[in-house]
């Protein structure tokens, strides 16, 4: 983690910005959760640093997406959902039954996308594209999901 957190300083300074203590602690809860709110960030923080409040969260994340470092998803109705910027883009899969998020590369949408390109001339902006379902383990445990107001199980 030091020589990432190392080499997005040096990012952050050749954009005008520094690392901050809390700016690092952010982006260590970012890549240690995987895909969190920023309420989350902050619980992951304060076992660390109790000083850190919520405000200062968002503000560092802000300035993290800004530089390109993290990036959000709406994986709900919720607060949006933040992870790093890994250089894959991916679609985020998200179970209805456990909540788990999932991540699969863009080309599997890539057809989707295209046709929606074709078709109606919508451009989309896949890296926020969110697909909600049932995970395979809610499946064989026979949680009901609905679409359409079908039940489908």
């Amino acid at each position: 983690m030091a020589a990432a957190t190392q080499a997005w300083g040096e990012r952050l300074r050749a954009q005008g910005y520094r690392i901050t203590p809390q700016r690092q602690f952010v982006l260590e809860a970012v890549i240690d959760l995987g895909h969190a709110t920023p309420e989350e960030i902050l619980a992951w923080i304060q076992t660390r640093s109790p000083g850190v409040n919520l405000s200062t969260v968002y503000r560092a994340l802000e300035v993290l997406e800004e530089v390109g470092l993290v990036t959000h998803a709406h994986l709900g109705h919720g607060a949006p959902t933040y992870h790093a910027v890994d250089g894959e883009v991916h679609v985020h899969l998200v179970c209805a039954g456990c909540h788990d998020v999932d991540s699969v590369p863009a080309q599997m949408a890539q057809g989707f996308v295209d046709a929606l390109e074709r078709d109606r001339g919508f451009a989309t902006d896949i890296g926020h594209m969110t697909v909600q379902g049932l995970c395979r383990r809610c499946q064989e445990a026979g949680k009901p999901t609905r679409s359409r107001g079908v039940d489908r199980t």
